[in-house]
């Protein structure tokens, strides 16, 4: 139970501020808020996950509320997906590739930023 807890504080922290970033820099033309949030996401989980696999001092509890929980929450796929099929549905494929090639490109190499970083420091 204390487990499942600790993924839902972080989980909520999280996700409350993947709200206020996106309804801060979404715009109507482009889902900026969701980018970044995706982006800086991979980017903790790796810095987080990589921290604890060099260091073996981050506990199961700290990797539950972080990794799982406030990253889980803060970053968002069915938000991405959604705004990827509006792209689609309105036509504008322009949008959709280079919001779907950029997310992959830069989520997968933030992870692997924040794990080659973690194992730097």
């Amino acid at each position: 139970m204390k487990n499942v807890l600790l993924v839902f504080l972080g989980g909520g922290f999280g996700s409350a501020l993947r709200y206020l970033i996106s309804k801060t820099i979404n715009t109507v033309q482009f889902p900026y808020g969701t980018f970044l949030v995706n982006c800086l996401g991979c980017l903790f989980i790796g810095l987080i996950l990589g921290y604890t696999l060099k260091s073996n001092t981050l506990s199961q509890n700290y990797t539950l509320l972080l990794a799982t929980g406030f990253c889980g929450g803060f970053t968002t796929f069915s938000s991405f997906a959604f705004e990827n099929q509006t792209f689609l549905k309105s036509g504008d494929f322009t949008s959709f590739a280079i919001y779907t090639i950029l997310s992959v490109l830069i989520g997968f190499t933030a992870v692997f930023l924040g794990l080659y970083i973690s194992k730097s420091i």
